[in-house]
C-alpha cells in the first residue's frame, strides 16, 4: 500500500425499483425474453465455453480496478466469449476449407500461439468497448500502445459485426425483480438485488463447475456423454433461467425459514423423491 486512497468501485448501490412504469417493463422483459430465445437457439450443439474462473476474475479485477460499473464486468465477459469463439469457429472453417480444396495446410500451432498471445490485448479491448473507455492502456502489468488497442478493439468489433451491446444475465435479474417488486414481495427488491449481485459473481468465477454439477445432477449421472453435454448448452446460455435461478436463491438465503416450512410440506407431499429439474432453482 502506498498511502493513497483507492478510487471505490463504481456500484448499483443506489439502484431503484419501482420507478419505471409497469407498460415500459412488459416492452422490455419481452425484448429480452426474445434475445434470450435467439441466443438459446443460436447456442444449440456449440461446445466449449471461455468462461473459465481465471478469465472471470481477471476481467473482474481490471474491471474493479478502472472503477467500473458492475454490469460492465459481465458484458466484457459475454462479449468476449462470443468474439472466442468466433476465432475457433474461422480456424476450423480454414482447416475445412483446406481440406476439400487440398491446398497446403496452415501451421495451426502457429494460430494458437497467436491467439494465445493477443488474448490479454483482446481481453482489455473487450472490456474497453464494454465500458465505452478508450484511455486506459495499462491492464495489471501487461502494456500495450494505445495504436495496438484501436486495432485489437476493431478486430473485435469486426468479428461480432459490431453487435456488442449484449444483453447480460444481471438485466434479466434486475428486470425480474421489478417485475416482482410491482406484484408484491416479501423480501425488499433493494435487498434481493445485492444478494443477487454477490450469487452472479459467484456462478461467473465458478461457470463450469456450477452447469457441470447441474448437468449431472439432471440427468441422475456422473458421466454425461457428449451428445448430453451438447444438449445441455442452450442450457448454459439461457440468461431468463439464470436470473430465476439466482433470485430464487438469494430469496432463499434472505428468508431461509420460509423455505425450510416449504421443504418439509414438499418432502412430506413426495417421500424419497429424487432430484426432480421443476423443483431446481435453476429451472
Amino acid at each position: 500500500m502506498n498511502g493513497r486512497v483507492r478510487p471505490k468501485l463504481a456500484s448499483l448501490s443506489d439502484f431503484q425499483f419501482g420507478a419505471v412504469a409497469t407498460e415500459t417493463i412488459e416492452d422490455v422483459l419481452l425484448h429480452l425474453a426474445q434475445q434470450n430465445e435467439q441466443a438459446v437457439q443460436e447456442a444449440a450443439g456449440r461446445m466449449g465455453s471461455f468462461r473459465e474462473t481465471r478469465i472471470v476474475e481477471f476481467v473482474f479485477l481490471l474491471s474493479e480496478q478502472w472503477c467500473l460499473e458492475k454490469s460492465v464486468s459481465y458484458q466484457a465477459v459475454e462479449i468476449l466469449e462470443r468474439f472466442m469463439v468466433k476465432q475457433a469457429e474461422n480456424i476450423c472453417r480454414q482447416a475445412t476449407t483446406q481440406l476439400r480444396e487440398k491446398t497446403e495446410p496452415q501451421n495451426w500451432r502457429a494460430l494458437k500461439e497467436q491467439l494465445f498471445n493477443k488474448f490479454i490485448l483482446r481481453l482489455v479491448s473487450c472490456v474497453q468497448l464494454a465500458s465505452k473507455l478508450s484511455f486506459h492502456y495499462k491492464a495489471l502489468g501487461y502494456i500495450h500502445t494505445k495504436e495496438e488497442l484501436l486495432e485489437s478493439e476493431l478486430d473485435v468489433l469486426k468479428s461480432l459485426n459490431f453487435q456488442i451491446n449484449l444483453p447480460t444475465p444481471l438485466a434479466y435479474v434486475e428486470m425480474l425483480l421489478e417485475v416482482l417488486g410491482y406484484n408484491g414481495c416479501s423480501v425488499p427488491a433493494t435487498r434481493l438485488h445485492a444478494t443477487c449481485l454477490t450469487l452472479l459473481d459467484l456462478v461467473y468465477l465458478l461457470h463450469e463447475p456450477v452447469y457441470e454439477s447441474l448437468l449431472r445432477a439432471s440427468i441422475e449421472n456422473s458421466t454425461p456423454s457428449q451428445l448430453q453435454g451438447e444438449k445441455f448448452v442452450s442450457v448454459k446460455e439461457d440468461f431468463m433461467l439464470l436470473a430465476v435461478g439466482i433470485i430464487a436463491a438469494s430469496a432463499f438465503i434472505q428468508n431461509h425459514e420460509c423455505w425450510s416450512q416449504v421443504r418439509t410440506t414438499e418432502q412430506d407431499r413426495h417421500g424419497q423423491n429424487s432430484f426432480n429439474r421443476k423443483h431446481s432453482p435453476f429451472s
